[in-house]
């Protein structure tokens, strides 16, 4: 049962420290405890934790434009962000994580101000159609967050230029993240701004929760940690994957997302593999990359190293959907050995 509630906006507007922020107040959650956190991102593009930047956007074009690209933990697609974008994240204890009524906090303040949302898609919210927020989800240890953004006064141009790869320079490119039916609120409510939006949040919150939110600061938090942890995410090892001889590639879309898988194969063996996936699954991938890496390169092993890691998995959606990638690569290698490629 959630007990106390707490509420913190974030002072600056660096994509790097807002994310070290929030992975800081997940890791020091206390019991019984709700926190809403409000954040923006100046010029910035947060890539989902499986996602390859390259595939998801212009690099050199938005780097050159002062821009910054950063890599968050939950799953899910690419995201850009100017002060016209709102973000919010409830962390709560894994216990008391409740997506609808999350959701509820975020349809409650937007309804403030006469514009009724709806949740469809993979849990994002839209108005006639179309979509003003995305949502994703990140569970560790005792505590878990959801967080996501909302399109204020967000410059959709700009949107769409820099998410927009381009598609000569990949092959077998399943997804990107390039925008579709957006809506800004001002839009539909001109006297919208960020203030007051936060202030409709906040107040939201109170009332779902059914506590009035003590107010947080960032300087109440621990300085050291909050900058080890910023270097974490500014790492460029982090942020963009490492650049390997793959001579497997194959991709496909699916139900739960996108996805391309890539096998560096030497000697008979895969020795090693990446995965990129918007799928809003975080961690999965990660445990399937190392059910991969050291099998032989042959259908029935790969299919038996995958089984092994299918079998500890207990939730049936997560099982479907690393039996989709097994099944994946092994049509491909089936077809290739058939002399084309899928």
């Amino acid at each position: 049962m959630i007990k106390r509630t707490a509420c913190l906006i974030a002072r600056g507007t660096d994509p790097y420290h807002n994310l070290a922020v929030e992975k800081h107040l997940m890791d020091t959650l206390p019991k019984e405890t709700a926190i809403l956190y409000l954040w923006q991102n100046q010029h910035a593009i947060v890539i989902g934790r499986n996602q390859n930047p390259w595939y998801e956007c212009r690099v050199e074009e938005f780097l050159e434009s002062g821009g910054k690209i950063a890599r968050r933990l939950s799953g899910g697609g690419a995201v850009y962000y100017d002060l016209g974008n709102l973000n919010f994240t409830f962390i709560v204890p894994k216990a008391e994580f409740d997506i609808a009524r999350q959701v509820s906090v975020v349809a409650m303040a937007v309804d403030a101000f006469g514009i009724p949302v709806e949740m469809s898609g993979r849990n994002d919210l839209y108005i006639s159609g179309c979509k003003l927020s995305g949502n994703s989800f990140y569970k560790a240890g005792h505590s878990a967050y959801h967080h996501g953004t909302l399109l204020m006064d967000c410059n959709l141009d700009e949107m769409a230029l820099y998410l927009t790869a381009n598609p000569g320079r990949f092959q077998q490119q399943a997804m990107n993240s390039t925008p579709g039916r957006l809506v800004n609120l001002k839009s539909l409510c001109p006297e919208i701004d960020v203030r007051l939006m936060q202030e409709a949040l906040f107040h939201a919150f109170g009332k779902i929760y059914r506590q009035t939110p003590a107010m947080l600061d960032e300087y109440m938090l621990d300085g050291p940690t909050l900058e080890r942890i910023t270097d974490r995410f500014e790492d460029h090892n982090w942020v963009y994957p490492a650049a390997l001889p793959y001579g497997f590639t194959v991709s496909e879309r699916f139900p739960w997302g996108g996805v391309t898988v890539k096998l560096q194969v030497e000697g008979g063996v895969i020795r090693a593999a990446k995965i990129f996936t918007d799928a809003m699954e975080a961690t999965l991938f990660d445990r399937v990359e190392q059910g991969l890496t050291g099998s032989p390169y042959l259908i029935s092993a790969i299919g038996n190293r995958l089984e092994q890691k299918l079998d500890l998995l207990t939730d049936a959606a997560l099982r479907q959907i690393a039996g989709d990638v097994c099944a994946l690569i092994c049509g491909k290698m089936r077809a290739m050995d058939r002399g084309y490629e899928s």
